[in-house]
């Protein structure tokens, strides 16, 4: 199991910091209107194009959809069969602010987890909040340590 690396936007490689940038351009399109919690992605392709995602919020809340996973489905209809090399995440709350990082929920802990299955490479992950301090993981098991797999199911 990896660790999170804690460390300041000015520390981190520039595709990281230009990654991170990327998620938060997503903030201003997020749709929180219950939840007040905006919530931006990147996801870097090898290629080097990036896909981006925000949350949706439905008044009927099962319907919502989490920032991340918008930007890594947007990355496999747009750029099929190619690596997801680096999910970047950042969070912001207009009525509190958000001064460490936030991780993701379980449902996109399992996706992202699935994701790295699919393409049998590591996904780096990169969080932020509202603050300088930036979260790194090497990969999803810090995150979702004991992952359902798919390997169970069918035939």
């Amino acid at each position: 199991m990896t660790q999170i690396i804690k460390t300041n936007l000015s520390d981190i490689e520039p595709y990281a910091a230009s990654l991170l940038e990327e998620a938060s351009k997503m903030l201003s399109i997020a749709y929180a209107p219950y939840s007040n919690f905006l919530v931006g992605a990147a996801a870097l392709m090898e290629d080097g194009s990036i896909h981006h995602g925000c949350n949706q919020e439905n008044a009927s809340y099962p319907l919502c959809i989490c920032g991340e996973r918008v930007a890594l489905y947007n990355s496999h209809v747009n750029a099929p069969g190619q690596k997801v090399i680096a999910l970047a995440i950042i969070a912001k709350n207009p009525a509190k602010r958000l001064l460490t990082p936030v991780s993701p929920c379980g449902a996109c802990r399992q996706v992202i987890a699935e994701f790295e299955q699919k393409q049998s490479a590591p996904i780096e992950i990169f969080l932020q909040g509202e603050s300088d301090e930036v979260f790194y993981l090497k990969d999803s098991s810090t995150l979702l340590p004991y992952q359902f797999s798919g390997n169970v199911l069918g035939k």
